[in-house]
């Protein structure tokens, strides 16, 4: 399951990357934000507390 979240990770962060270099700041800014969230290291979103 982790090396799903973190393929999926990678691919939300190269997307934001791409759309920071194409000009779309906000939306790449959030996708990155995005990618942090759903990565299985240091904080996730899908972690289980207990």
């Amino acid at each position: 399951m982790s090396i799903l979240l973190w393929l999926i990770a990678v691919v939300v962060a190269i997307v934001g990357v791409v759309q920071l270099i194409q000009g779309q700041i906000i939306l790449g800014i959030v996708l990155l934000v995005v990618a942090c969230l759903i990565g299985p290291g240091g904080y996730s979103i899908f972690q289980r507390n207990g």
